[in-house]
């Protein structure tokens, strides 16, 4: 235990020091041009393909990129885990892009339960313990709304973040769902909940999160629901020479912030129908 405790004061130490030696590109704490049009377009093309899975009941959801095992990990109640970046679009001008993808399922859940779980941003707080801090829908119109959410990530230090989505719903039946959620703000609160709490101005920001895009797709069919969710986000990048220690803990921060994300909406799903089952 001593020696994880000294390895992530290490790690905290040499995050802090690539933060406050960034490139000269994000000095302002906001991502450069380059690098916010290659994020765009490289989500447009996510988009693009997820809007033709959306409108095929034969392939609504992403085929696994591993082994013909994995239906029988997933109705095991495992979670699979993708690593979708690609290696030529994941380091842009001082900004790295993450792309993630997780797939689980939920036996004996149904396609409008997810539905009335991701719309309820009320219960956020309490599904998405202890990420989310505050969630609610600010404008609703039909199939699109504006949700404000104030979360907390973990980067060695906690850092705690307000943030505004735009978020879309759509159906291709009674069967299958998709959500498509899209960051429009992110700002980094100092003090937070203390007499002193400010948001930080764009030069003082850390970058620790600059953008993030959250797709679900779900599918219900052999007694359950099939979920599916990717994750494009966009962070300020490591400098040189810090890369060969910094990177891996880096990169592993979206990954653990999908899997927690996808443990808690199947949970509740899994735990609804056993509670019914038993009734």
């Amino acid at each position: 235990m001593t020696h994880r405790l000294h390895f992530d004061s290490l790690i905290g130490f040499l995050l802090l020091a690539a933060i406050s030696t960034a490139a000269p590109i994000c000095a302002a704490g906001q991502p450069a041009p380059a690098a916010l049009s290659a994020y765009n377009s490289y989500a447009a093309v996510v988009e693009s393909r997820l809007a033709v899975q959306h409108r095929s009941p034969n392939a609504f959801l992403a085929p696994l990129a591993a082994t013909p095992q994995d239906d029988a990990r997933l109705r095991r109640g495992e979670l699979i885990v993708e690593q979708l970046t690609p290696q030529s679009g994941s380091d842009l001008p001082g900004a790295l892009l993450h792309h993630w993808r997780g797939t689980a399922f939920a036996a004996g859940a149904h396609a409008a339960d997810f539905e009335r779980l991701l719309r309820d941003f009320s219960a956020y707080p309490q599904l998405f313990s202890p990420q989310v801090i505050e969630a609610k829908a600010v404008t609703q119109n039909a199939d699109r709304l504006q949700a404000t959410m104030r979360v907390r990530q973990r980067h060695v230090i906690p850092v705690v973040m307000d943030t505004d989505y735009d978020v879309t719903f759509g159906w291709l039946d009674a069967h299958h769902g998709y959500s498509l959620s899209r960051s429009t703000r992110i700002a980094e609160i100092d003090s937070p909940g203390t007499a002193a709490e400010r948001v930080l101005g764009p030069a003082e920001e850390h970058g620790f999160l600059w953008r993030q895009n959250t797709y679900w797709s779900y599918e219900e069919r052999d007694g359950g629901l099939y979920l599916q969710v990717e994750s494009v986000s966009l962070t300020r990048s490591i400098p040189r020479g810090l890369g060969w220690v910094v990177a891996p803990y880096v990169e592993s921060i979206p990954r653990d912030s999908l899997e927690f994300t996808l443990r808690a909406v199947c949970d509740p799903l899994r735990s609804s129908q056993s509670q019914t089952s038993r009734r």
